[in-house]
């Protein structure tokens, strides 16, 4: 049984969260404050995935974000907002954050991007080798870590998730849809392509030493993605 930790203050959503995700078979804590939620991811090893509203009485989901990520956890994060605005998205995103769902929302749609997601983490570990190594990126996949020239980058779960599909398939062109169906969703209803750029534009600002004029991750316009190097 996954394990959710759901990060809310409204009672009365906690109650029908609570509720419909234990009957989708999910086992759900509750914490209702930031300062709540950092303490209990002290010990994170047993959670599966994060539920998080953004607007909390001490503080936002972003900040609970970014400390997880700050210690290279690639746990599955999923934002409860109320507003869809660009901003607010790409704040998610660039926080750490692998989906996002605007209030109000359906929770049978909720359930399937729990599963989605889950079931994409627990993929990364299976029938992989133990690293991947190509030019100067070597990517660990038991660690979940990226150097680059022996240097330790910081990912976020999405960027991570990006690279690897990209360097798996180093010298092929990764289309747009095979992007999203991999990363996200096999129908691609979840995630746009604005959301996608935002990932490619992050990612290469951390890999490329000029991403203005970038050597390793190439847009084939009308295509898709390259990561140009060989596999060692």
């Amino acid at each position: 049984m996954s394990r959710i930790l759901l990060l809310e203050d409204d009672v009365s959503l906690i109650d029908g969260l609570e509720y419909s995700l234990k009957k989708n078979g999910f086992d759900v804590e509750v914490v209702r404050t930031v300062r709540d939620a950092l303490a209990r991811l002290k010990g994170i090893d047993d959670l599966d995935l994060l539920l998080l509203d953004v607007t909390l009485p001490d503080g936002t989901g972003f900040e609970v974000c970014e400390k997880v990520r700050s210690q290279s956890s690639i746990i599955p994060i999923i934002f409860l907002t109320a507003s869809d605005e660009e901003v607010n998205i790409i704040r998610g995103l660039d926080s750490g954050g692998d989906d996002y769902i605007t209030k109000p929302f359906k929770l049978g749609e909720l359930c399937s991007r729990i599963r989605a997601l889950l079931r994409r983490a627990g993929s990364l570990s299976k029938n992989l080798p133990n690293s991947i190594c190509c030019g100067d990126i070597e990517i660990d996949l038991l660690a979940s870590r990226v150097l680059l020239g022996g240097k330790a980058l910081e990912l976020t779960s999405g960027e991570y998730r990006l690279l690897c599909l990209l360097v798996r398939n180093a010298g092929r062109v990764v289309t747009r849809t095979t992007i999203l169906n991999e990363l996200w969703d096999s129908t691609g209803d979840f995630v746009d392509d604005n959301t996608l750029s935002v990932y490619v534009r992050r990612l290469r600002e951390k890999v490329e030493f000029d991403p203005s004029h970038p050597k390793h991750l190439i847009t084939v316009r009308g295509f898709g993605y390259q990561w140009r190097g060989v596999l060692k």
